[in-house]
């Protein structure tokens, strides 16, 4: 199982944090040593200084597919969740600032929040899909899947030119505007539209 992360997938993101407009999906990986799994609590790394929270939907595959067309790539999931890519900003920081990559900041043990998964099928369109981030009860982030730049099919068809998609394998397909820090006793909770999908604290 893998996890393939796409950054810079929503406008609004990208100018929160001075990024350049990517003319193709980001892309980045995370071991499965990244899963968090069953709303565990995050426990900060003590080897970075500024921890955000990127809030994000998450695709699971259910078949095998190498160079998926875009009009075939809605066959490869049948469910989807919400996770966190939390990420070192600081060392990240430090990482582009001298060419180098960004895993130390972003695929380090515990940064790859996962739910549990529900149906496609609850929801009328993948591509109009309401999630949030709520933090101590304040909405830090908000997104709608209409806003991503590369759509769920679009970015499937991407990233299975470079690596054939198995059974399990997850996709994080970006985050909306609104990262920001976390800190001790944090408490995190996100939502799939109405559907709360974690609910886990900062330690």
């Amino acid at each position: 199982m893998k996890i393939l992360c796409i950054g810079r997938n929503y406008v609004d993101h990208i100018k929160e944090l001075n990024n350049q407009m990517p003319t193709e999906p980001v892309i980045f990986a995370k071991p499965d040593s990244a899963l968090l799994l069953k709303n565990r609590p995050f426990f900060i790394p003590d080897f970075a200084q500024e921890f955000h929270h990127e809030v994000e939907m998450v695709v699971k595959i259910n078949r095998i597919g190498k160079n998926i067309a875009p009009q075939f790539a809605n066959r490869y999931y049948e469910e989807i969740g919400l996770g966190i890519d939390f990420t070192a900003r600081d060392l990240q920081s430090k990482l582009k600032e001298k060419g180098l990559p960004w895993e130390k900041a972003k695929a380090f043990d515990g940064s790859a929040v996962l739910s549990e998964f529900v149906s496609k099928d609850e929801f009328k369109n993948i591509q109009d899909i309401d999630f949030k981030l709520d933090v101590n009860g304040e909405t830090r982030q908000q997104g709608n899947t209409s806003l991503m730049i590369n759509s769920v099919d679009e970015i499937i068809a991407h990233v299975s030119q470079y690596f054939t998609l198995k059974i399990g394998d997850l996709i994080y397909t970006g985050t909306p505007a609104g990262v920001g820090p976390v800190k001790i006793n944090d408490r995190l909770q996100g939502y799939l539209g109405d559907k709360m999908m974690f609910d886990f604290l900062i330690k």
